[in-house]
């Protein structure tokens, strides 16, 4: 690894001035392959007052899709390249960013719990069935895990680009060691629960990448895509990972909850592919709609189930529509118009929530190191919440938005007196 992040690449990326397009089509495709995944794998049907879902992708074979369809190391990776060039650009404190960070972050979950939280009461009075209900108010929150992960890996950016400039590619090194040291314990001793360090371990070591990218320090991205694939090819064929990295039903274990050294593996190669193609990439005629799509992606990101929710509500369990079996004729003929549905729902969404992409422009508070390290755990604790428990009613839903408020109040300026 050190020669493949060692020095200066061919096509460098930008420093630290003006947006960089190939990270901007990475978090936009990435968001869209995201999108198109969970609008297109579930296998619907609803009898007796229960919604079943199944996944298209257990198809036997079709797992090896998922080795490029699932792009959230890429998206961990391009989070760490816009972090460092975020944090390098910015003449802010530590704590400021930080505090812009979360801000960005946090924002967009108040009008998504402003929905949610009283939606399923609503809903239970008119009669709509409790079972699919609890579904689609669980799988909402459920999703949020990704954001509170990424919230530790935006928490801990200025340290970790310390450490960087330190120890360069010791750092992902010594993640990536973790990684494998955290999958022998879990193997060996049957303790599930110990797989959940990898959590930190896979995706920070695919976002400290992301700072060698924002140096123009990543090269022979070929023996990288090369490497990163044969590796879980591997670990696939001759260790216990099953071959999906996506979570299937009835599977013994997934790549994905907790992640693993196979998809860390996965994560490698994908970054070499990218790298190899970005010469390409950011040749494509795309500036419009990157521009467009950037700065709604999380507004997508957070209410794309919603919406997926909403025409399944409609179309599977109140006009008894199954999904017709995936691959058939009447899978690919009917797939446009449900496509087609869930955008007209989805583009409804984007233009009534967009909008709270961008925070209030309040001036930063003067918190230090301590205060600001309280408000991120303030604000991943409600999203842990939300991901554990989801939308459902309960409790639950209102302990994570309180936490959430205060995390965000932690960032605005103390009151004068």
């Amino acid at each position: 690894m050190t020669v493949l992040l060692d020095r200066p690449a061919p096509v460098a990326a930008p420093r630290t001035t003006g947006r960089d397009p190939f990270i901007d089509l990475l978090r936009v495709l990435g968001m869209a392959l995201i999108v198109l995944q969970h609008w297109t794998i579930p296998v619907l049907s609803y009898e007796g007052g229960r919604l079943t879902t199944g996944n298209a992708l257990s198809t036997p074979g079709v797992w090896v899709v998922t080795w490029l369809s699932q792009v959230m190391p890429l998206v961990f990776f391009a989070g760490g390249a816009a972090n460092a060039i975020s944090r390098g650009r910015s003449a802010k404190s530590d704590q400021e960013w930080l505090a812009g960070r979360l801000r960005r972050l946090a924002w967009p979950l108040l009008p998504l719990a402003a929905v949610w939280i009283p939606l399923p009461h609503v809903l239970l009075t008119l009669g709509v069935p409790d079972q699919p209900l609890e579904v689609g108010a669980k799988l909402t929150g459920q999703l949020l895990w990704f954001l509170a992960v990424y919230l530790i890996a935006v928490t801990v950016t200025p340290y970790a680009l310390r450490l960087h400039r330190r120890y360069g590619v010791l750092v992902p090194v010594v993640l990536a060691a973790g990684a494998a040291l955290t999958d022998l314990a879990r193997f060996s001793t049957g303790v599930e629960a110990a797989g959940y360090l990898n959590i930190v371990f896979v995706w920070l070591a695919v976002h400290q990448i992301g700072f060698f990218y924002a140096e123009g320090r990543v090269r022979l991205p070929a023996l990288m895509a090369a490497g990163g694939f044969g590796a879980a090819a591997l670990l696939v064929g001759f260790g216990p990972y099953p071959g999906s990295m996506i979570g299937l039903p009835g599977a013994e274990m997934s790549n994905m909850a907790p992640p693993t050294l196979a998809i860390l593996a996965v994560g490698i190669g994908q970054i070499g592919l990218a790298t190899l193609l970005r010469p390409r990439l950011v040749r494509l005629p795309l500036r419009r709609v990157l521009d467009w799509a950037g700065p709604r992606i999380m507004t997508v990101y957070l209410w794309h189930m919603p919406a997926l929710f909403a025409v399944t509500g409609v179309v599977v369990v109140l006009l008894g529509v199954e999904t017709p079996e995936p691959g058939s004729l009447f899978w690919f003929a009917g797939w446009p118009v449900w496509f087609g549905m869930l955008c007209l729902v989805m583009s409804g969404l984007v233009r009534l929530f967009a909008r709270f992409e961008t925070p209030p422009s309040l001036p930063y508070g003067n918190a230090g190191p301590r205060a600001m390290l309280v408000a991120a755990g303030l604000v991943g604790a409600g999203l842990l919440t939300l991901t554990v428990g989801g939308f459902a009613p309960g409790g639950g839903p209102f302990l994570a938005v309180l936490a959430l408020l205060g995390g965000l109040l932690m960032t605005a300026p103390k009151a004068r007196v």
